[in-house]
Formats: structure tokens, sequence, C-alpha cells
């Protein structure tokens, strides 16, 4: 990975390294008016995809497919996924399954995809309403983080990719939680939350890379949040991913505090924190209209619907049973 804000000269550099046939740079509609821009690329092919969570699905990666193989790309070809996570899933898993695989590099454009998606090498497509339901595990050749992108970025964008952030201080790291508080949002300092934020999932991936143990800890707040996501996917009440783990870390603190680890005053502080950046308005759904989202989550094993909760605020317990009462509890608090 490297963190650069001359993004062109980086790709540059590994493309003199790599000496591949053929560049391809993926975007969508609003990467390729806002972000291709600021790059000095050259003859590389470029392939456009419809944004939006909606279009991470089979059906585009054929139309990816289809491109590289009418160029005739080869396996000593490179792709460069320029946008957000939807952009960086889509495009790495791709990437890996053309020819059996070539590669590929990530430069996320939003705080998202910067802080979370980019790091990891969790790549695929969402199936029907089911999120990253096909895919597989590769780390992109290599990853280029530039701050400057999120200047394109309006605030809703902006916000959504923070939700990260405060997850990561809120499962490894009770400092950082305290001094986020301190900032509004409009004064974050982004060139150094990114870094840090970056170093503490990198940290936890590298222990875990295929998630059998304690990288589950990042799904705090995926497990109900990726259920309210996909729920309201279809919907005018449509959720951006960072909202709706906003609202799932709300509902598994709630949780957290019903299995008596997380005080009262801690949840509060949880809530009030989070309802102060994103103010959702949307009617939490059921549990019976959330069930088939929750059964369905990789995170699940033979005992049933597992989550990672915290045991208190800096600290994360991971596969962790909860019953329906607890979870009916929780989406009825909220």
């Amino acid at each position: 990975m490297t963190i650069s804000n001359d993004t062109s000269e980086v790709i540059k550099s590994l493309i003199e390294k790599w000496q591949p046939d053929h560049v391809a740079i993926l975007v969508d509609e609003n990467t390729k008016k806002s972000c291709l821009p600021l790059l000095s690329y050259e003859d590389y092919l470029t392939i456009e995809i419809k944004s939006g969570e909606q279009n991470k699905t089979l059906r585009t990666c054929e139309h990816v497919w289809s491109e590289l193989t009418q160029h005739q790309f080869t396996r000593k070809s490179l792709l460069i996924n320029l946008g957000g996570g939807v952009i960086g899933d889509l495009g790495g898993f791709a990437a890996s399954t053309f020819k059996r695989g070539i590669r590929f590099i990530n430069i996320p454009t939003t705080l998202l995809s910067q802080v979370d998606a980019s790091i990891g090498g969790k790549l695929g497509v969402d199936f029907g309403d089911l999120k990253n339901h096909v895919g597989l595990f590769r780390d992109p050749d290599h990853v280029i983080v530039n701050t400057q992108f999120l200047k394109t970025l309006d605030e809703r964008e902006l916000k959504s990719g923070f939700a990260e952030v405060i997850k990561h201080t809120l499962i490894a790291d009770h400092a950082q939680w305290k001094q986020i508080q301190e900032t509004t949002f409009e004064d974050q300092h982004w060139d150094e939350i990114i870094p840090k934020s970056i170093a503490m999932k990198h940290e936890v991936v590298s222990s875990d890379p295929l998630e059998g143990g304690l990288r589950k800890i990042l799904n705090f707040g995926h497990t109900l949040g990726h259920a309210v996501e996909s729920h309201f996917l279809h919907t005018s009440d449509r959720l951006l991913h960072g909202e709706a783990i906003a609202v799932g870390m709300i509902l598994e603190s709630h949780i957290s505090v019903q299995k008596g680890w997380l005080s009262e005053l801690e949840f509060e502080e949880i809530k009030n924190y989070i309802d102060s950046i994103y103010p959702i308005s949307v009617q939490v759904p059921r549990l019976e209209d959330l069930m088939n989202y929750l059964l369905q989550d990789k995170k699940n094993d033979s005992n049933g619907i597992s989550f990672s909760l915290l045991s208190k605020i800096g600290k994360c317990e991971y596969d962790i049973g909860v019953s329906s009462e607890m979870i009916t509890k929780s989406l009825d608090a909220y």
C-alpha cells in the first residue's frame, strides 16, 4: 500500500516494474467525471459501469469481462479500479476470475473504501438481495490511497465512510474514540485519521487473513447493519453502507448492554455520538423482515446467527450467539 498525493507517479512506477501488455481503468459515471481527470493516464482502456450497490452484480462483471476479452487482455494484463467500495470489490473480483486471475490495483476514492474496503482482500458481488454473497479472498497487487480524492465527495458520502472509522475506534482504540468526539465532523483531520484506521485494520487482517478468528471483530455493527441495508436496498429509503452500519452499531451496542457487558452510560455515549453524525429517520424493520438476511450472514455457523459485540468501548468479542428476543429488544429500543 502507498499513501501518496501523486497517484499518477505511483501507477507509472508500478507499470514500469510489471510491464503489463494491456492496462484498463475501471470507473463509474462519478469517478469518470471527478477522479479520472486527476490522473495522468495514457492509452489505457476505460471501462465504465453504473454506480451504486444495486449494480454490484454478476451481470456487471460480465460487462467487465466482455470488455477485457474484446480488447484481448491476457494474464499479463492489469486492471486499475478507480472508485469506492463497489468498484474495488467488483473490479477485484472480476480481475481475480478473468483467465484465473490478472494483476489489479485499487485506488479507493471514498473514505469508506480508503479505511475499509481496500484493505483485507475481500472481493465479491451481491447475489439477489444478499450482500457480498459470491466472492473470494485476494489482496490487490497494490493499493494507492490519496486523500485528495475526498474533496470530490459530498458530505453524505464522507459521513458514510466515517462510520467505519467510528467502528475501528469502538472495537480497538478507546483513546481514538475519545479523540474523534472532541472534534466536529467538519474539522476531522483526515491525514491523521486515515493512516491510523488503515493501520488498525491491517494489523487485524494480517493476523487472520481468512477470517477464522480475530478478524471477525471487524464485523461489529455489520450483522444487523447489512440486514438493514439489504432491506432498504430497493426502496426509496435506501441507505448508504455507512448509514446502515451506524444503525447496526447502535443496535448491536444495545445487545451488548443486554449481555451485561456495556454499561448504560457507555451505550448512551455511543448512541448520542452516532446520532449526532447520522440523522437517520427511517423506520427500522421488524425482526421477521430481517431474518432472511440474518440467516444468510457469512459469519453464521451450525449454531446459528453469530455476532461480534463490544465487551467495552475499545474491545470486541466474536462468535457470540444472540437470541431472537435480544435482537427484538434492540430493534424496539431503537
